[in-house]
């Protein structure tokens, strides 16, 4: 049987909400692999930040899925890349804000999808989930230039303080950020 014009705007829009739950998934991974190497190295204040921005991303994955769902569609369970493991605290940061800043360009694009489907719905969760995005990038990138500028220094500031991230019901922006 052939689909209807509606069958295929939802199967489209449906594609790209797995895309980007794929990718969140893939967020989630390097995040939380990110944080245990921070904890071990003793960069606990970095390790709770990054492990509340990974909490966020379970929660843009969820949403993803939840959205799939009410179309018609099964939600994937597969990231879209390996994790990218033994990064320095030198490279964690920047290599974040650029996996972020990709994400809010495809999440954009993806959005446009929605958008040219009639998905106003999909469409706005895109729009929240980019703020939340940018708000990812911004600490990812102030950190990285903290790095970059401070080096040894800032470093040595945030060496042996606490990882307890208190976690409760939310993520890294419900909480308030940076």
């Amino acid at each position: 049987m052939e689909q209807t014009a509606r069958e295929k705007k939802k199967a489209k829009v449906i594609e790209v909400l797995n895309k980007a739950r794929s990718m969140e998934l893939t967020a989630i991974t390097q995040y939380m692999s990110q944080h245990y190497n921070l904890d071990d190295k003793d960069y606990g204040e970095l390790a709770a930040k990054v492990k509340l921005i990974a909490i966020d991303e379970m929660r843009h994955a969820e949403g993803f899925a939840e959205r799939i769902k009410e179309l018609g569609g099964e939600p994937t369970t597969e990231p879209d890349q390996k994790v990218t493991k033994g990064q320095t605290v030198e490279q964690i940061f920047p290599f974040d804000a650029g996996l972020e800043d990709h994400t809010i360009d495809i999440y954009n694009q993806f959005l446009l999808v929605c958008r040219e489907n009639g998905d106003s719905t999909s469409m706005k969760l895109f729009e929240q989930t980019i703020d939340e995005e940018q708000i990812h990038f911004n600490y990812f990138d102030n950190i990285s230039d903290h790095i970059q500028t401070l080096g040894n220094t800032y470093l040595a500031k945030i060496a042996g303080t606490s990882s307890a991230t208190g976690i409760g019901p939310s993520g890294f922006v419900v909480s308030g950020g940076a």
